[in-house]
């Protein structure tokens, strides 16, 4: 970290009395128009701060590392700009909070016959493992029970190739997920020491795709079981290419896998603009977005930054564009702000805010969530949290409906937040460790699209009148919940489908 950086750190974490804050004079019993300071929401601002924030000057901000808490530190400035009380710990915006991390070492080390093979490059090992594993590798074909009665795998390394097809309500990254493990499972229940799968051209997609993910590791907070050191047998994926040479005869499968498990930081930015009315200040309205991407990984058309210009610079932009209507405009309750860290490694910052607020949770009567706002078709884009069983407040999602009405007038996908649609979309961003407390809460999206999770999801791509049109939706939305007299109603009974 370079000097000026630190000295901009210490400056941010700032008791807020030494912030240069000036509370504003409100008046309690003015009344709130419908619109509030909406026109304070300008699309020139969002261009602005998405290019600052999403261009290549914080790689791609991933989670845990220097280029994420150096883009956290300008957001915390921006707020600090806009006139935001800090709502972080000790009186700073900031609340941090530690990662564990599991990754096998780089002394490990994986061989079949006279192929080496690099850990998590060539091939992937679906969990870091502590593994000691000399045994003959035997291919099974597609291991059918037929083909395994034919086979004698005790004690042995089983190699197959990869097949099935999902449900149609199953995305086929999760079967692949699924058929790994299950499978695996039942060859290890009969005897097998290691299980070795050959992907099919349609796991071959998913290998290069999200390969890279694997060679970083399991991420957790540190209480979590999935980043504990274990010792277990050996999983693998290996690419489609090797399938010709899996299947020689009187192979050896050798494997050492060692792992290392270790903490570091990341972070929550959190600012509030306080509530105008003596009893419902107390409340708060919570805005979510998340600041991390993927970072630096493999290059792709000679680009390895990972700029995450949609997911979520947009969200970023929004959150800052929100807090100039609230500062313009204070409303009856209060709007807090939160920029949580580590989404990218399992929703680990709102995890960790959702658990330990740093306002009492139960005043909480709202989350409206930012996830990608800035894509696809221009008229279009999804409230999820509308539908049951994602559905937690009818009252909540009345209000958004209604300023979707009065504002921008999408239409509105309602397929993504079904619990029959394959990507599970409502269980992947900020909003459900929220919701799993029973917080009314929502997610607004312009959904996913070819772009994502690539190095072309980048500031150019965006389409800044569609975002200008989704944060003044979260804006009308926030707004009325703001200012109305009772707390958005819970919906009775509620219970996600997992």
């Amino acid at each position: 970290m370079k000097p000026a950086s630190l000295l901009l750190l210490a400056a941010l974490c700032l008791p807020a009395g030494l912030a240069a804050q000036t509370k504003p004079k409100v008046k309690t019993s003015a009344p709130a128009s419908k619109s509030g300071a909406i026109n304070a929401i300008r699309e020139a601002d969002l261009r602005r701060d998405l290019l600052a924030l999403a261009g290549d000057t914080y790689r791609g901000r991933e989670g845990g590392t220097l280029d994420e808490l150096r883009a956290s530190m300008w957001l915390a400035e921006q707020m600090r700009a806009i006139g935001m009380q800090p709502a972080g710990d000790d009186g700073t915006y900031f609340q941090f909070f530690h990662i564990q991390r599991t990754r096998l070492t780089k002394a490990s080390r994986l061989s079949i016959g006279t192929h080496q093979l690099q850990p998590n490059r060539d091939a992937l090992v679906f969990a870091p493992i502590n593994a000691a594993v000399t045994a003959p590798l035997v291919y099974v074909g597609t291991g059918t029970p037929a083909e395994l009665a034919k086979a004698d795998i005790k004690g042995k390394a089983v190699a197959l190739l990869f097949s099935g097809n999902p449900t149609p309500d199953v995305s086929f990254r999760r079967f692949l997920s699924a058929t790994l493990r299950d499978k695996s499972a039942e060859l290890l229940k009969a005897g097998a020491v290691a299980v070795v799968f050959v992907s099919d051209a349609r796991a071959q997609d998913i290998y290069e795709h999200w390969g890279h993910t694997y060679e970083r590791g399991r991420y957790g907070l540190p209480a979590d079981a999935s980043v504990k050191v274990v010792s277990s047998p050996p999983v693998l994926l290996l690419p489609a290419s090797a399938l010709g040479w899996v299947q020689q005869s009187g192979q050896q499968f050798v494997a050492d896998l060692r792992v290392e498990s270790f903490a570091y930081p990341s972070v929550n930015i959190v600012a509030k603009t306080p509530g105008t009315d003596a009893q419902l200040k107390n409340e708060h309205v919570l805005f979510s977005t998340h600041q991390d991407h993927d970072g630096v990984r493999h290059a792709v058309a000679g680009d390895s930054i990972w700029n995450g210009a949609d997911d979520n610079g947009t969200g970023c932009a929004a959150l800052l564009a929100l807090m100039r209507a609230f500062k313009q405009q204070p409303a009856r309750r209060s709007a807090l702000f939160v920029y949580h860290g580590a989404e990218e490694r399992g929703l680990l910052g709102s995890r960790y805010f959702s658990a330990t607020p740093t306002v009492p949770q139960a005043s909480i009567v709202a989350v409206l969530n930012a996830e990608m706002m800035g894509r696809n078709a221009p008229d279009s884009a999804a409230l999820l949290g509308s539908t049951p069983p994602h559905l937690n407040s009818s009252d909540l999602v009345k209000t958004a409906l209604a300023a979707n009405q009065a504002g921008p007038k999408f239409k509105l996908d309602t397929e993504w937040d079904k619990a029959t649609h394959p990507e599970g979309w409502y269980f992947r961003s900020d909003h459900l460790p929220y919701a799993r407390l029973g917080i009314p809460a929502i997610m607004y999206t312009s959904l996913l699209h070819p772009d994502y999770h690539t190095p072309r999801d980048e500031p150019g791509r965006i389409n800044y009148a569609k975002l200008l049109g989704m944060t003044r939706w979260m804006y009308l939305t926030g707004w009325a919940v703001a200012n109305r007299t009772a707390p958005p109603a819970r919906e009775p009974g509620f219970k996600l489908e997992r």
